[in-house]
């Protein structure tokens, strides 16, 4: 079975990188929030996916 492209997940899931779309993607879907949300929450605590889950409480 061919590895589905489309679907990337980002390179290193410790940290979010909003310039990447297939991260955002990945991130919006897996935090259940929108991309505007996910931008907000990188701004205010850093690229750090345990921060940003923290500061969106999940």
């Amino acid at each position: 079975m061919a590895d589905d492209l489309k679907d990337r997940g980002p390179q290193d899931r410790s940290r979010i990188n909003v310039n990447e779309a297939h991260e955002l993607r990945y991130w919006t879907q897996a935090l259940g929030v929108t991309e505007a949300q996910l931008r907000e929450a990188v701004q205010a605590v850093g690229a750090s996916a345990a921060a940003v889950r923290k500061h969106l409480g999940k």
